[in-house]
């Protein structure tokens, strides 16, 4: 499993592509050439962009839910909506569909931010939003989140 890390500003055009930073490309190597799968966050009024080897490595996990199940069947509705593959072009741009751009309230200016083992594509203004928190707050949920974790 590929893991990038980075934060980097981009500024998509009118058909709704951007250029690929150097730098997640050059941390991801040939995974790049294999292409990508663009979705909706399913937490955060974000996209999420993974490589697609990672794609089936989640896709496996879903398709193990019993769809004779209908709070799994709406759910896989919902986790597939608007999922599209998307690959650089030969300039190193890659497109972000036209309704996950809406989705997104993505305009101009955008964030792509490393998260474990995907990308997320914020609209710049958005991510500012997400990002700006109370530090009293956030050692809370650090501690929530965190402080039951072994040290090695």
């Amino acid at each position: 499993m590929i893991s990038v890390l980075g934060t980097y500003e981009c500024k998509v055009d009118a058909k709704g592509r951007f250029m690929f930073p150097v730098q997640f490309k050059n941390q991801m190597g040939e995974e790049t050439k294999r292409g990508f799968v663009v979705k909706r966050s399913i937490f955060k009024r974000c996209l999420e962009l993974y490589p697609v080897e990672h794609w089936q490595t989640e896709t496996a996990m879903v398709s193990k839910l019993n769809m004779f199940k209908k709070k799994n069947a709406e759910f896989v509705t919902k986790f597939m909506a608007g999922v599209k593959l998307t690959e650089l072009d030969g300039t190193g741009r890659l497109l972000i569909p036209k309704d996950l751009l809406r989705y997104g309230e993505i305009t101009k200016e955008i964030v792509l931010t490393s998260v474990a083992n995907r990308i997320e594509i914020w609209d710049r203004a958005s991510y500012e939003t997400a990002v700006d928190y109370d530090p009293d707050d956030f050692a809370s949920l650090a501690e929530d989140v965190m402080g039951e974790l072994e040290t090695e």
